[in-house]
């Protein structure tokens, strides 16, 4: 079940999330095959920890990697991806449901290649979920910033 908090979060907003049978989204290739979309219009997100021991969450295409240099250079600090424990202790959201909404502290960075699309899907908390958005929608709500962190294709 979609956190409550989330669920809030959505409603305010006007969004509806698409909700299927536990388990059936924690990646990005099953999210898309069971949306019915692309795999590069399902934005994941990921909790990354700074040696700054800052957290910071990522969200790009699922077709894509982030790059760690890249990265760096927008951030001016090495980063690590989280732990399943400590991205749960810092979002409250299990690996495979992370989402960018409610998780209040954490500075958001979006890939712009998400950009390419004119609906994207990030998940709504649980791996089982998915929200229909426009870019424009995710960086209004997540306050996000939007630049350039992916592997090139």
């Amino acid at each position: 079940m979609i956190p409550q908090h989330i669920q809030d979060i959505l409603a305010q907003q006007g969004l509806k999330p698409l909700e299927f049978e536990p388990g059936s989204t924690p990646t990005s290739e099953m999210a898309a095959e069971r949306i019915g979309v692309q795999t590069a219009q399902i934005a994941k997100s990921i909790l990354l920890v700074g040696k700054d021991g800052i957290f910071r969450m990522v969200v790009l295409r699922g077709d894509r990697k982030m790059a760690s240099g890249k990265f760096k250079k927008i951030t001016g600090i090495k980063h690590r991806m989280a732990t399943p424990e400590e991205t749960l202790q810092q979002t409250g959201l299990r690996v495979g449901g992370v989402c960018p909404f409610g998780v209040n502290g954490i500075q958001i960075y979006i890939d712009g290649g998400l950009g390419e699309y004119d609906l994207i899907y990030p998940a709504a908390g649980t791996d089982a979920s998915g929200v229909p958005m426009h870019m424009n929608d995710l960086v209004r709500i997540t306050n996000g910033h939007v630049c350039d962190f992916a592997q090139n294709d």
